[in-house]
């Protein structure tokens, strides 16, 4: 069990820690993240979780000590890990980085039968938080979303999930073509009737370099239009506010504070993250500067710049204005929002244009030195950052 999260909005020096997994036992057509196909590569595995650990004890050396806030295994398909190298990751990380009480360990998960067999050994391993890939609740629009596991698979999945944590979440995809908000309610109600504390909904993108996206490019997919998206993320509202779920991310819902997730919070709320693994995005305090660090995209380059002591492609030390872009950025995704100090080291005011203007509009409220987008504002929150920043 983790302790709840606090609420206070300031990170600290804590550091959490990203692991990125890209192995997939097949690639979705909507997916644009870092990810190749399983295939069995057990020797290069091998060596990529070697390159983690080594990478992890590098940046380690570089931050000096800190307090660990989190562990989150994303990917890709973190399930597919051998849970003795997951074991290896957490007990080397609670070596380097010890925290100074319970920690949240989150690793993301498939549904299949294969997957659900591991969850015992990963809860053995130290991950007391599951975030289940779900996704749809039907055979037909899973076959659609191009997922390897049938709407009974994830049941089944689920039951076993609920005996090796007391913590899950589940990952939906709406807005699918034909989906209707009466389809998307009902949808709903059967993911809340399996248990979970923490729903994550995602409206379909189709990014051109997916195969989503080259097939709406050919006309093939026609996804809802924006009214149609605009109910569908209002049923997302109302069904899960009325069942206790707290909208405390634009698309993350939590059954109270308990459920929130920690590690996403200290990455909103501006913390310090290690980003490890092929193509694992992370930010440092280095110097006293706000740095970002990209690592190589590819395994073999990730794992030779480890041993070479070049993990990175490159890094970026921000400036008081894009450290403070970012933050804002994050926050006002949050109910949480961002504090009002960052304005001014972006030459803005909450007494004059854009911010009175979004304000007054109603997209943007104050509350507590905080800066915080209405219910009205989060719908449109990449217009409202457009007007706010340029």
């Amino acid at each position: 069990m983790t302790d709840a999260p606090d609420t206070d909005g300031d990170p600290g020096t804590d550091v959490g820690l990203y692991v990125h997994w890209p192995y997939c036992s097949r690639i979705c057509p909507y997916c644009d993240f870092n990810v190749v196909r399983d295939r069995g590569r057990v020797e290069e595995q091998a060596g990529l979780v070697e390159a983690i650990l080594a990478d992890m004890r590098a940046q380690r050396a570089l931050t000096g000590p800190r307090r660990l806030a989190s562990v989150f295994f994303g990917g890709g398909t973190p399930s597919l890990m051998a849970p003795e190298a997951v074991a290896w990751i957490i007990a080397q990380a609670r070596d380097l980085f010890p925290p100074s009480g319970p920690i949240e360990i989150s690793l993301e998960a498939n549904p299949t039968d294969a997957e659900a067999a591991r969850f015992a050994a990963l809860a053995q391993a130290g991950v007391n938080r599951l975030s289940m890939g779900v996704q749809a609740l039907d055979d037909a629009s899973l076959r659609f979303l191009g997922r390897d596991h049938s709407a009974a698979e994830a049941r089944r999945a689920v039951a076993l999930a609920g005996r090796a944590f007391s913590r899950l979440s589940i990952d939906l995809i709406y807005a699918r073509p034909g989906q209707t908000p009466d389809d998307w309610a009902t949808e709903l109600g059967a993911a809340l009737d399996m248990g979970f504390e923490h729903v994550s909904p995602y409206q379909l993108t189709l990014e051109p370099t997916t195969a989503f996206g080259r097939a709406l490019a050919r006309g093939t997919l026609i996804p809802p239009d924006e009214d149609q998206a605009a109910a569908l993320y209002e049923t997302t509202q109302t069904v899960l506010e009325a069942a206790g779920f707290d909208a405390y991310e634009v698309s993350n819902h939590g059954r109270g504070v308990a459920a929130r997730s920690a590690h996403n919070l200290h990455v909103w709320r501006g913390g310090d993250y290690l980003g490890l693994g092929p193509g694992a995005h992370g930010r440092l305090t280095l110097d006293g500067a706000r740095t970002a660090t990209v690592a190589h995209r590819r395994i073999a380059d990730y794992v030779a710049g480890v041993g070479a002591g070049r993990p990175w492609t490159g890094t970026e030390r921000l400036d008081a204005a894009g450290a403070a872009e970012e933050r804002l950025l994050l926050g006002l995704r949050t109910v949480e929002g961002a504090a009002v100090g960052l304005l001014a080291d972006l030459g803005l005011s909450v007494d004059a244009a854009p911010t009175v203007d979004l304000i007054a509009d109603g997209f943007l409220t104050l509350g507590g030195g905080r800066l915080i987008a209405t219910p009205r504002g989060r719908p449109v929150l990449d217009g409202v950052l457009k007007a706010l920043l340029t």
